[in-house]
């Protein structure tokens, strides 16, 4: 099964971008990139799941378990929306801990009512 062969019209579909400089069409891709990337951030805004909040603490360096703990405990307080990475994030830089510290604190049971303001 063959394919048509496409008419070449790259020199016509080029036009609007032959008088850019580098900088302008540096510029132009970004904007590209920012107008294709962002329906992506709009719907993980408001969309998330436990596997996807524990797969963020995994790649922050929390084992499964603790993952599994720490969302468990984001979901039972109305949390998770809020992005489990973020929150543990943000709670070490207030508490001036590691991010490590700060998830296993609150899996301890330690400064959830800061997380739930």
């Amino acid at each position: 099964m063959r394919c048509p062969e496409r008419e070449d019209d790259f020199a016509t579909r080029r036009k609007h971008l032959e008088g850019m400089s580098d900088e302008e069409l540096h510029a132009y891709f970004w904007s590209l990139v920012d107008k294709i990337v962002a329906p992506l951030i709009a719907e993980a805004c408001t969309h998330t799941t436990p596997s996807i909040e524990r797969s963020v603490l995994l790649r922050m360096g929390f084992s499964s378990i603790e993952a599994k703990a720490l969302v468990g405990g984001m979901n039972e307080r109305g949390l998770l929306g809020h992005g489990a990475g973020r929150l543990v994030l943000e709670l070490a830089k207030r508490k001036g801990l590691s991010v490590r510290e700060a998830g296993a604190e609150l899996i301890e049971g330690r400064h959830w009512q800061e997380l739930e303001r």
